[in-house]
Formats: structure tokens, C-alpha cells, sequence
């Protein structure tokens, strides 16, 4: 089979499983779209780096990866500073003393995963944040990352990772108190 022949089939083949792993990766069906069609043609262009000690779709994951990584590092690098407003005031101090508070999860709380309903408001609370806090997040608690990964990803500190997750935290903290626990 000609080179050609071969990449042609892994499109057909590999182009559905490919293109959900990119859209759960940035929550973008767009974006997950361009990075699929980046990723064949990386694979075309370094087919012969593939010596077939994997499957092709394991090789074709591996280049997703590090094209959802680009794409975040790009991302992350080029947006606005994020303002703090929301939680300071002028002083410095907490405008909303209440994210201090710890939650108490009752029981029937604790089983909210299995929650459509809350699912999509976690979705919508999470996509709501600024993109240097929605990045490291979702990279960190939903790709399951570990912190020395993410912040050489991104290019960013340790302490800056863990204060950009903190902040992050406490702004979905707020948007579920405000768009499910509220309503409960």
C-alpha cells in the first residue's frame, strides 16, 4: 500500500474517534475539527517517522495531543490579562467574604457527576471562565495532567498555576452556587 493509500484508509477509519477525542479536548467542535485535519497532515508529513511499533491510532492520539497542547499554549499566550475586579476591591480586600465558607455537601450533593442537569451547568460555569483560568483547569482537572506538565505547557510557573486553578476554583465555586445550589 502506497503512502498515499494508507493515510487515505486512517481518514476513513480514524477521522470519528479522532475528532471526539479533539472536541472533549477543546470544547470547541470548530476548533476540534481544524486540529483533526492539522493532525493528518502532520501524519503525512512524518509518515515515515511511524514505524509501526503502535497502533495508527495510538500514533495519530499521541499528535493530537501535543496539537491540542499548541493550540491551548497558543491560546493561553495570546489573551488579555485577566482582571481581578470580580473578587478584590481596590484595597485588595474580598468584595464577597462567602467563597471562604466551605461547602457542606449533603449526601444527595456528592452524587451530582451522575447529574445531567448538573453536568451542564458545571459545563457552562466552566466555559464562562477567562481562558487563562479556563485552560489550566480543564488541562489539569479534566485531562488529568499533572502540575510540572501543565505549567511547561503552558509556559507558566508552578505558583502561577496553582493561583490561576485557585481563582478558577473559586469562580466556579460562585457560578454553581449561583446557577444550581441557589436553585435547590
Amino acid at each position: 500500500m502506497t503512502k498515499n493509500e494508507v493515510l487515505k484508509s486512517w481518514v476513513e477509519q480514524y477521522s470519528e474517534p479522532l475528532l471526539k477525542r479533539a472536541t472533549y479536548l477543546l470544547s470547541d467542535r470548530t476548533e476540534a475539527e481544524d486540529i483533526v485535519q492539522e493532525v493528518f497532515l502532520a501524519a503525512f508529513s512524518s509518515y515515515g517517522s511511524f514505524e509501526g511499533k503502535s497502533q495508527p491510532l495510538t500514533w495519530l492520539n499521541a499528535i493530537l495531543n501535543r496539537k491540542a497542547a499548541d493550540f491551548y499554549r497558543k491560546k493561553y499566550k495570546s489573551e488579555p490579562q485577566i482582571n481581578l475586579d470580580h473578587f478584590f476591591d481596590e484595597t485588595g480586600s474580598w468584595k464577597n467574604d462567602s467563597v471562604l465558607n466551605d461547602w457542606n455537601a449533603s449526601e444527595k450533593e456528592t452524587e451530582l457527576l451522575d447529574n445531567d442537569d448538573f453536568n451542564k451547568t458545571l459545563e457552562d460555569c466552566i466555559e464562562d471562565l477567562p481562558a487563562r483560568w479556563k485552560i489550566p483547569l480543564k488541562m489539569y482537572y479534566l485531562q488529568e495532567k499533572k502540575a510540572p506538565e501543565v505549567s511547561q505547557e503552558l509556559q507558566i510557573s508552578a505558583t502561577n498555576l496553582w493561583k490561576v486553578l485557585q481563582r478558577s476554583r473559586m469562580q466556579l465555586r460562585e457560578c454553581l452556587d449561583n446557577n444550581w445550589f441557589a436553585k435547590l
